[in-house]
């Protein structure tokens, strides 16, 4: 009972002391000068990167691997991704990370504004384009300028064309690569991709930009071949690149926290739970590339892979997995490498668009740093295989498939960029298997998350009228012709 009176007075002089001694002056007094009321920069870069690529290894070994035939996760239930058999439930989790840690960056370009820095408003801007481009090549149209705005009170916000987010990623692309002109180093601590170095992150930011304009060069309004020579014929020193395996932009996970491998939790038996396909094993066979032993484990004394797309009921035996040693392998952390970059290049030539360098020149470094970035020595004669070699006289679509099927293996666990990049394409040209549902046909993205159907609706049967049903075989607007 004296309890509950002591309390009752220490309520009541409390109450008290507020109304004798409280002044207008009250908050600017209470306010430690030396504190600021959210995180700064520094604090929020590096766990919204290291989310994000957490987030998109999950992903990419869940869905990017089974839909482009690099493992099989055999069986004949539901949901088998291998069969283009997509649960809508799959497209829940992608949608909300993005979303969350887009948040985060956003956070970071107004600290870089707040603190007067180029540099993390520069960084910003190229991790909210990429995760755009991420958002958008998966769903289509999708909330981009009222995104994570809900604390300006916008909950519903409108899902804007997919031709708009990209012209808008452009800006921010060209706004960064501005900005890095005089940027300075940042904290390398805060940096898990560069360690600071603000001339990386620029060339990682062109790097992009040329990725994406890629992407979008089959529309004819966006003007993408022009952009590309200007970048890499007219003016290469206004927007440079990465030159080296050394600046690829890649989380190389150290074992050491927080920069775990979001693998090295899994236990080895749902490691090994689905098997390498065929098309992904026969080629590094056929081309007796070193990587497979690097990625796959022997079966009885070779690496076999299993056939994608199999009929129910008849399951080929299993054969060669993913080696146990990627589950903390620090390469996986790829968010774009010098590699891609120079597949990407390549194609740009062989289309006339560039021509700085022949397309032999940027596909054979491609094909050599995409195995050196693995420590590994390029085959004596290598580019001279049959299946390797460059042939000028082919045409294009033997070109491309040439390019794309060395970019195939380039982008090994980047996010979704494998089927980005075959819906783009149609390359590499993968086998169809008879138990493939769909009508055999490609995933062309995924639905929105079922969540968005009841929190905003308006505005997703407005987005659902103006793009096409909300099912995988809808088209976003760059693969329409």
């Amino acid at each position: 009972m004296k309890t509950k009176v002591y309390i009752i007075y220490a309520i009541t002089f409390i109450s008290t002391l507020c109304a004798t001694s409280c002044t207008k002056d009250f908050k600017e007094l209470s306010v430690n000068p030396n504190a600021v009321d959210h995180p700064l920069p520094q604090a929020l870069l590096a766990p919204a990167i290291s989310d994000i690529v957490a987030g998109n290894m999950g992903r990419s070994q869940r869905i990017t691997n089974e839909l482009m035939q690099v493992t099989v996760n055999m069986g004949d239930g539901d949901g088998k991704i291998f069969r283009y058999d997509i649960r809508k439930a799959e497209a829940d989790y992608l949608y909300r990370n993005w979303y969350l840690e887009l948040t985060n960056i956003n956070d970071v370009y107004k600290g870089g504004v707040e603190t007067a820095s180029n540099s993390y408003q520069a960084i910003a801007l190229i991790c909210r384009s990429w995760v755009f481009s991420l958002l958008t090549d998966t769903y289509g149209d999708v909330p981009f300028y009222n995104a994570n705005m809900g604390k300006d009170g916008v909950f519903t916000p409108k899902f804007d064309k997919q031709k708009d987010i990209y012209t808008e990623i452009f800006k921010q692309l060209e706004e960064a690569n501005n900005l890095l002109k005089t940027g300075a180093n940042v904290p390398s601590a805060s940096d898990p991709i560069y360690g600071g170095i603000v001339t990386n992150w620029r060339k990682f930011g062109n790097s992009l930009y040329l990725r994406l304009l890629l992407r979008v060069s089959a529309k004819a309004e966006m003007n993408a071949p022009a952009k590309i020579k200007e970048m890499i014929d007219t003016s290469p020193a206004n927007y440079p690149i990465m030159t080296s395996n050394a600046e690829s932009a890649i989380l190389k996970w150290s074992g050491t926290a927080p920069y775990v491998s979001p693998f090295a939790t899994w236990r080895p038996a749902d490691w090994y739970t689905p098997k390498l396909g065929s098309f992904f094993v026969d080629n590094l066979n056929g081309w007796s590339d070193p990587r497979i032993g690097r990625w796959a484990t022997l079966d009885d004394g070779e690496y076999a892979g299993v056939p994608s797309g199999y009929l129910p009921g008849m399951p080929p035996a299993a054969k060669s997995t993913l080696l146990t040693a990627l589950q903390t392998e620090p390469l996986l952390g790829n968010i774009m490498n010098y590699s891609e970059l120079q597949f990407a290049l390549s194609e740009a030539a062989a289309k006339g668009w560039i021509t700085s360098k022949t397309a032999q020149n940027y596909y054979e470094t491609g094909v050599t740093n995409a195995i050196t970035l693995w420590g590994l020595t390029v085959p004596a004669g290598y580019l001279g295989f049959a299946q390797v070699k460059w042939d000028e006289t082919y045409n294009l679509d033997k070109k491309m498939e040439l390019i794309h099927k060395q970019k195939y293996y380039a982008m090994f666990f980047t996010d979704l960029e494998q089927w980005f990049e075959y819906r783009r394409t149609g390359h590499p040209v993968l086998p169809k298997g008879a138990g493939l549902l769909n009508n055999g046909v490609m995933p062309a993205r995924l639905n929105y998350p079922t969540y968005v159907q009841t929190t905003n609706t308006a505005n997703y049967n407005a987005a659902v009228a103006a793009q096409g049903p909300d099912n995988i075989n809808t088209q976003v607007w760059w693969q329409k012709q």
